[in-house]
């Protein structure tokens, strides 16, 4: 197991990494819009928070060498379902592999986001 790192991605806000590669299976955990040089929360609504959320999945996936087309599933949490809409009209521009995914509402995400996405990739 190897705990993966970018720069270009919030650091943790908490005692875990921002990914882990076991064999080729890459496991990120939940990104949040958090702006990497900042660590503040960007974006004003959904659609916003979700292209950065996006970037830092992007980030860490290229620290590894991969893209979107690696990824396999999708966990999504949306503090509002009514945003469901709204969030896929950003999320299928950029998961235009369509893995599996859940996307369930809670009742709170850290730091006040409105989204949060956790994914597992598989690295070829």
């Amino acid at each position: 197991m190897k705990a993966i790192f970018s720069e270009k991605a919030p650091k943790p806000v908490g005692p875990y990494s921002q990914a882990v590669l076991a064999g080729n299976t890459l496991y990120l955990s939940g990104q949040i819009p958090l702006d990497p040089s900042t660590g503040a929360l960007k974006g004003e609504n959904v659609a916003e928070q979700t292209e950065r959320v996006i970037e830092n999945i992007a980030a860490v996936l290229e620290a590894v060498g991969a893209g979107f087309e690696s990824v396999v599933k999708t966990t999504c949490f949306l503090t509002s379902i009514d945003d469901f809409s709204e969030f896929n009209r950003v999320y299928e521009k950029h998961f235009v592999s369509k893995p599996a995914r859940s996307c369930v509402e809670v009742g709170a995400l850290p730091m006040g986001a409105l989204v949060e996405i956790e994914l597992i990739a598989v690295i070829e």
